[in-house]
């Protein structure tokens, strides 16, 4: 069988570039060379695309290649290359690559590509979109509110006794669009949320305040297309701090644990993961994603988001999963490229 090129496409200009650096570390170390053929490409976080060539010097010591400037679509020869592909793998975490820009490329392009397509990308990376539709459809979610920079900026007071009055403290306020908890803030009371509107403001002009939930941060994986399957076994994160913000989930020191399988019963791992499938349909996801949960000591489950483009560094929750439940990284990357090419030939006879 002749090997597929496949362009695994990382880097960007959001604020998780290095995390989708580490990503795609890992993807194209773990990529079956008897039918895969990786092309790395990587995009500046000025959002200029890079050659293969360019990319693997970059990837072989000279980082700084992947920071340097340019100007976004400006490197014909990266765009060659990539349409010479059979498949992509888009690993951008955040804008620009996780929010349906990159897949709406790749659809102009006629390529297939792994993971959700452009709506269901766009509505992963919008929380309050998200969070209204898994309202919806009947899904638990957090109570929150979804306040807008103008807003605040015309009556910040006036947006704190919102806040208070619809949420209360402890809240989370974080920035609409995003990822790796980046620009969130848990706030305890009136004199936390000034900072915390400032720091989620820096990221999205619309910003949401979410009501704290005790107990559990279940993570699930999920597979497919038409039919979505959910891993065997769920995953629990153990924050080492008051929650799991980025620092948590990267920093080298970070003491926070990874329990597979999570440390709740038969019961509530059931629920979780059909619950997690139900958010994958409802969201019009396709290919993979990863389903996060809070559950509590009664076993109570509750959505709290779906992100399309999990991290696949060596500590990430996806693969591990996964793996726990039987499918190696090497075939859980088939799979997952497999799915999007066959999603591409029931495009193609529709």
């Amino acid at each position: 069988m002749a090997r597929r090129r496949v362009a695994v496409v990382f880097g960007g200009r959001s604020g998780e570039h290095e995390v989708s650096v580490r990503s795609a570390r890992g993807v194209i170390a773990a990529l079956d060379r008897e039918r895969w053929a990786p092309l790395p490409l990587g995009v500046t976080r000025a959002g200029a695309w890079l050659t293969a060539a360019e990319t693997r010097a970059a990837l072989a010591g000279d980082a700084a290649a992947l920071t340097e400037g340019g100007a976004p679509l400006a490197t014909g020869a990266a765009l060659a290359e990539l349409a010479a592909c059979d498949a992509v793998f888009p690993l951008i975490h955040g804008r620009y690559g996780e929010d349906g820009s990159l897949q709406g490329l790749l659809d102009l392009l006629d390529l297939p590509y792994a993971g959700a397509g452009v709506a269901a990308s766009a509505v992963g990376m919008d929380k309050a979109l998200q969070k209204a539709l898994f309202t919806e459809a009947g899904i638990p979610v957090a109570r929150y509110v979804v306040l807008h920079g103008h807003e605040i900026a015309r009556d910040g007071e006036r947006a704190r006794r919102f806040v208070e009055d619809e949420i209360g403290y402890p809240c989370f306020v974080k920035p609409a669009n995003g990822g790796s908890s980046i620009g969130i803030t848990r706030a305890a009371s009136r004199e936390d949320l000034g900072g915390a509107f400032a720091a989620a403001l820096r990221h999205d002009a619309r910003i949401l305040a979410e009501r704290a939930l005790g107990g559990r941060e279940i993570e699930c994986a999920v597979l497919g297309n038409e039919t979505p399957e959910a891993a065997a076994v769920v995953g629990e994160i153990a924050p080492d701090r008051a929650f799991y913000d980025y620092e948590s989930k990267y920093a080298a020191d970070s003491r926070t644990a990874l329990h597979v399988p999570a440390r709740i019963d038969g019961a509530a791992a059931a629920r979780v993961r059909a619950c997690a499938e139900r958010m994958y349909r409802a969201l019009g996801c396709e290919g993979y994603a990863r389903v996060d949960f809070f559950v509590d000591a009664d076993g109570a489950v509750t959505g709290s988001e779906v992100n399309t483009i999990p991290g696949f560094t060596s500590i990430s929750m996806f693969p591990k999963l996964w793996e726990a439940s039987g499918l190696a990284y090497p075939d859980l990357l088939t799979r997952i490229l497999d799915l999007a090419l066959a999603r591409r030939e029931r495009e193609a006879a529709r």
